[in-house]
């Protein structure tokens, strides 16, 4: 990867952790090694940032240079974009709602399909998201055990 690195004109990290922050995988010595003028794009940063170099910036002063490689880490990109970032959440959410229908319901869609349980965060008023709930320090309920006891 590092011969990778060295050759790049854009690198994007786009890495999701589910159990907090995202690890680190481009280490300050592989940018180091980078050319002049090569631009990180860290979409991670959201939850730390996969680029060891990575700082926090936001959409006024959205880069940095570092090591003569110019950096772009401004969490939440979307927001910057709403109207596109709204069709492509309808894109991806209206067909998740017809099959809503088709299964009887959230509940059933929610038991039945393993990716959108996992990006479930509250369920029936209590937080299922292990994460959030050490975060915010808010009480945790493996949403698993919540349908153990309904169905």
């Amino acid at each position: 990867m590092a011969d990778q690195l060295s050759t790049a004109d854009v690198v994007i990290g786009a890495l999701h952790s589910k159990h907090g922050r995202t690890p680190i995988v481009i280490t300050e010595s592989m940018v180091k090694r980078m050319k002049a003028g090569t631009v990180i794009i860290d979409v991670s940063i959201d939850q730390g940032g996969c680029f060891e170099t990575s700082e926090i910036t936001n959409h006024d002063n959205p880069t940095f240079v570092k090591h003569d490689v110019i950096h772009y880490c401004v969490p939440n990109i979307g927001s910057k974009y709403s109207r596109t970032a709204s069709q492509a959440c309808s894109n991806i959410l209206t067909p998740v709602l017809m099959n809503c229908f088709d299964m009887g319901g959230m509940k059933n869609l929610i038991h039945q399909n393993a990716g959108l349980r996992h990006g479930t965060y509250l369920y029936n008023g209590y937080l299922t998201n292990e994460h959030m709930s050490k975060t915010f320090e808010i009480k945790y309920t493996d949403l698993d055990m919540l349908f153990v006891t309904e169905f």
